[in-house]
């Protein structure tokens, strides 16, 4: 049996299970949150680790989640730990207008820390942006980016054909770009 048979195995365990189950999908899954975390961390006030631990700690809170399977619990896995990586920015962004009286002293590190801020806020409100017209390309940028599947297993992953989600992520990158795009100069 491969390692994506036990997974799969595993999740249906979870969906008629519960807690001992999801006790044993953890080590299962953890190197490839752990993946994933790093690219959700990257540049956010909270290291990799720490994410998947949180990410874990929602998933045991919603007992209620079911996965179809492995590509979704994934996906559900990567909305979870972005939803988290934008909490943490707006927690420091709020403690930096004194909602935690900390004194900081300004530095590179800082500017670069308020600009990586900055650009996971931007990159939230516009896939909630896009995801208000269509939520489709939504799950195709978590697929095809915050994932890495290929068209092919995001096809499989949303039940659309891979030319389908290649001209859907083609559509999603230019809203994106669009929607991030600074405004233009007066």
């Amino acid at each position: 049996m491969t390692r994506d048979d036990d997974l799969t195995a595993q999740l249906v365990a979870v969906r008629d299970g519960g807690q001992p189950a999801l006790d044993a999908l953890f080590p299962l899954v953890y190197d490839r949150l752990h993946q994933l975390a790093r690219a959700r961390a990257a540049g956010a006030p909270i290291d990799a680790t720490e994410l998947v631990h949180e990410a874990y700690l929602k998933f045991v809170d919603s007992s209620r989640t079911t996965w179809n399977d492995r590509q979704h619990f994934f996906a559900v896995a990567a909305r979870a730990m972005r939803q988290i990586v934008v909490d943490h920015v707006r927690r420091q962004g709020a403690a930096k207008r004194g909602a935690g009286f900390r004194l900081t002293t300004l530095g590179d590190k800082a500017a670069a820390s308020d600009a990586a801020a900055d650009t996971v806020l931007a990159v939230h409100e516009a896939l909630e942006a896009l995801a208000a017209t269509s939520p489709r390309l939504v799950e195709v940028v978590e697929a095809c980016f915050f994932l890495g599947l290929t068209t092919e297993e995001a096809g499989d992953a949303l039940g659309l054909s891979a030319r389908t989600v290649k001209r859907e992520w083609q559509k999603a990158r230019m809203l994106l770009g669009a929607l991030l795009a600074p405004p233009p100069a007066p």
